[in-house]
């Protein structure tokens, strides 16, 4: 990771704000266990925007002020028992699935539609459910299945923000240039 800069930290700062506010209309909740908000669209969009390590550490700080008792958890919850509680293990895995999206999104580049949304079906959801489902399994004290079942009610509407994710992206891109990294610059034309 290379060394943050101001206009680093002021980005990670404003996208962590950016997944607190998506969260805060609420959710609505299926079976009473994990909310479906707008947070996990800010998780794509911040990946794709700030690439890989900065989107991580976007997660990260989010986590942190959520631990710390900040309410801007899903429906405007907070606490460290929200990060251990059910939903817990989708709030881990985003640091991961940021990661890996940001990866994908810096090697596809942010202007290319398809492969954003490639970065955020990979990284934002498949990496996120890896440790989202068997967490909640093991906090609800169910089976693995049974809750991997009960998470597909959750895939049309992430493939949908994501979706979302890579158009916001590419608009952004191209209304927006200098939030491209210079490197990813001098590769696609402008």
């Amino acid at each position: 990771m290379p060394k943050p800069t101001p206009r680093d930290l002021a980005l990670v700062a404003m996208f962590a704000a950016l997944i607190a506010v998506l969260g805060m209309p609420g959710g609505i909740s299926f079976f009473g266990s994990v909310p479906i908000t707008l947070q996990s669209l800010g998780w794509m969009v911040a990946a794709c925007l700030l690439g890989a390590w900065r989107g991580a550490l976007t997660m990260i700080v989010f986590n942190l002020l959520l631990a710390a008792g900040l309410p801007i958890g899903a429906g405007g919850r907070g606490g460290l028992g929200v990060l251990t509680g059910v939903s817990g293990g989708y709030l881990v895995g985003a640091v991961l699935g940021m990661f890996v999206t940001g990866l994908i999104a810096e090697r596809v580049g942010r202007r290319n539609l398809v492969g954003l949304f490639v970065a955020c079906v990979v990284g934002c959801m498949i990496v996120v459910y890896a440790v989202g489902i068997p967490w909640s399994a093991w906090r609800l004290g169910s089976g693995t299945l049974g809750v991997a079942q009960a998470s597909l009610q959750f895939l049309p509407g992430d493939l949908v923000k994501a979706a979302l994710a890579a158009l916001i992206t590419t608009t952004v891109v191209w209304a927006y240039p200098p939030i491209v990294q210079e490197r990813e610059r001098e590769r696609v034309p402008a």
